[in-house]
């Protein structure tokens, strides 16, 4: 079951997909490389992966599934375990009799065709797919897990055995049900489960007779599942125990960190335990380590504020401030920057509290408060380690500020976040901190103002505003401005007016109870120009900083949320959640 490469060349040559030229220098090129013509075509971009296997498949006369328009069951999907189909990219979708088709993106991939033949029994009948029918059918598999998850945790529950019920547990009771397989096996299944519904964090709150159990997904808490309150102490003293905690400690604060690894995904649980009236409140922060890099453009930046960050990271000094409340995906957008600046020919130096993401060839250091280890302090021994950049967690007092001015004006880029509610209110907070007008205009070269929306999914709905519904949201000038930068990007017609700007309304769906699935940026980036100079040296209010970036080409919060509500990412309700918070 092979292409030829005359036969591959003759037929996208017939379609028209590729250019003939295009064709031949890739054929010389796969020539040259000993490699084969469509690789070279995918290579060079002629040619998506996708593409080159609907072009193998009609070739070989092989059938070619899109499984986003089958509802496969959930007991033939799960003739499959979902870490074999996922580590091997073979779905099964269909099952008549004795015969299982199943969608592949590699048909020649005969070792995994034979395991799951030998698995099922079955005649295993192959068909090509493509990545995002994969990804889809994956996700099918989390929907049947969220249901598993339910029943086990409610059939362990009705084993707990109940210890001292009368009074104070010991260290080694608490030991001993930590150590309870049903107590084991429901964190474990919590756990798992927060990892599949996608939840950055999970709330253990304890109640006069239940545990709430509550995940926070795309910035807002649900209600997941109630437990007995008999479960209570086992569960906390488990995750004690995972993350190394004293087990008797029930009337001070405690912090933690515990790893735990499933077959999609690394996860990292930051722990922290605080003392309740009907007993401790435990908060997990969950932090994946094997997801993808991002990218600023896949945070939401565009265009020239884009440009204005792009421009500021080639700089060899100077800071780079990122502002906004906790929670608005800053350390995430530092983590970004600092993946683009990470090269061979530089050393990057970290101090933060606490460190979210492990990042390969950067020096990454926690503070420690409690033996005096501050951020201040860690600063200062940073800036004798010889490094070209430094990331500062946060600036929370002058005397951090102050450190992290002088590092940029002794020959170091320097990256790191304030709590502020807009990029301009950066400049007079700094100014309150005690920093020096004239340090900052010879420092800052770009302040980044963000907050998080989500991000609507495929079964949104269109509709348009009247003048009336758009004067509730943001003035014309708002929504004009939008409508600008969308012209700008090319991504509507010069024609359009804002009467005519579609906008869009979340619609629940089977990926989505809400209409809405996973979270984007909405930025202002206010670049230090000349004159935004000059207004830190006189005047320093963050309005007047605020209207001369305006002039300049700043996008504020709200302008940038209604540009992404027009191109259909987010709802408008979303971005005026967000910035109204």
């Amino acid at each position: 079951m092979h292409v030829s490469e005359a036969e591959l060349k003759e037929f996208i040559i017939d379609s028209g997909l590729v250019a003939k030229k295009e064709i031949d220098e890739a054929e010389a090129q796969a020539r040259k490389n000993k490699q084969p013509l469509g690789n070279t075509l995918v290579a060079r971009g002629a040619l998506s992966e996708d593409a080159l296997r609907r072009i193998q498949a009609y070739v070989l006369g092989i059938p070619f599934v899109d499984l986003k328009e089958y509802r496969v069951p959930i007991d033939v999907l799960a003739l499959i375990p979902e870490p074999i189909a996922r580590t091997h990219n073979i779905i099964a979708f269909k099952k008549e009799n004795d015969s299982l088709e199943v969608a592949m993106l590699d048909v020649e991939d005969l070792a995994s065709i034979d395991s799951v033949r030998k698995k099922t029994g079955l005649k295993i009948l192959p068909r090509l797919t493509d990545t995002e029918s994969i990804r889809h059918a994956l996700l099918e598999y989390q929907k049947s897990l969220k249901d598993e998850f339910g029943d086990i945790i409610s059939a362990e529950a009705g084993k707990i055995r109940v210890v001292n019920a009368g009074g104070e547990l010991s260290g080694d009771e608490l030991k001993k049900m930590a150590e309870d397989l049903p107590i084991v096996r429901i964190v474990d299944t919590l756990l798992r489960h927060a990892i599949v519904q996608g939840a950055s964090d999970v709330h253990m709150e304890p109640m006069e007779t239940e545990v709430l159990i509550r995940y926070r997904i795309d910035g807002i808490l649900h209600d997941a599942m109630t437990l007995p309150k008999a479960a209570a102490a086992g569960i906390v003293a488990r995750i004690k125990v995972l993350s190394n905690l004293k087990l008797d400690e029930k009337r001070l604060p405690q912090d933690g960190r515990f790893k735990m690894e499933t077959e999609a995904d690394r996860v990292s649980f930051r722990v922290s335990i605080l003392p309740t009236f009907y007993g401790e409140k435990v908060v997990m922060r969950l932090l994946r380590e094997t997801g993808e890099g991002f990218t600023l453009d896949a945070l939401g930046f565009h265009g020239e504020g884009l440009e204005r960050i792009h421009r500021a990271l080639k700089q060899t000094t100077g800071i780079i401030l990122i502002s906004g409340p906790t929670g608005s995906g800053k350390t995430t957008t530092l983590y970004t920057m600092l993946d683009i600046l990470n090269t061979p020919d530089v050393n990057i130096s970290t101090i933060e509290d606490p460190i979210e993401y492990q990042m390969k060839r950067i020096n990454q250091t926690q503070v420690n408060p409690q033996i005096g280890f501050t951020f201040a302090n860690g600063l200062r021994s940073l800036v004798r380690q010889d490094p070209d950049i430094v990331m500062v967690g946060e600036i929370r007092d002058g005397e951090t500020a102050s450190l992290a001015i002088n590092a940029a004006l002794t020959g170091h880029l320097v990256l790191s976040t304030i709590h502020t509610n807009s990029a301009a209110g950066a400049i007079p907070r700094l100014i309150d901190m005690g920093v020096e007008p004239f340090l900052l205009v010879s420092t800052v070269r770009v302040v980044v103002g963000q907050r998080l929306v989500r991000k609507l999914t495929e079964s949104k709905k269109q509709y348009t505003l009247s003048k009336t519904e758009r004067a509730k949201v943001a003035d014309d000038a708002e929504f004009s401005t939008a409508l600008a930068e969308l012209k700008a990007e090319k991504l509507v017609r010069e024609n359009v007016g804002i009467d005519a700007l579609p906008f869009y309304k979340p619609a629940p769906s089977a990926d989505s109870e809400d209409g809405y699935k996973s979270r984007i940026g909405i930025h202002e980036i206010l670049g230090v120009s000349p004159a935004i100079r000059d207004i830190i040296l006189h005047s320093s209010t963050s309005d007047a900083l605020e209207t001369q970036a305006k002039k300049e080409g700043m996008l504020t919060m709200l302008e940038d949320g209604i540009y992404k509500a027009a191109r259909g990412i987010t709802s408008l309700e979303e971005v005026l959640r967000a910035v109204t918070e």
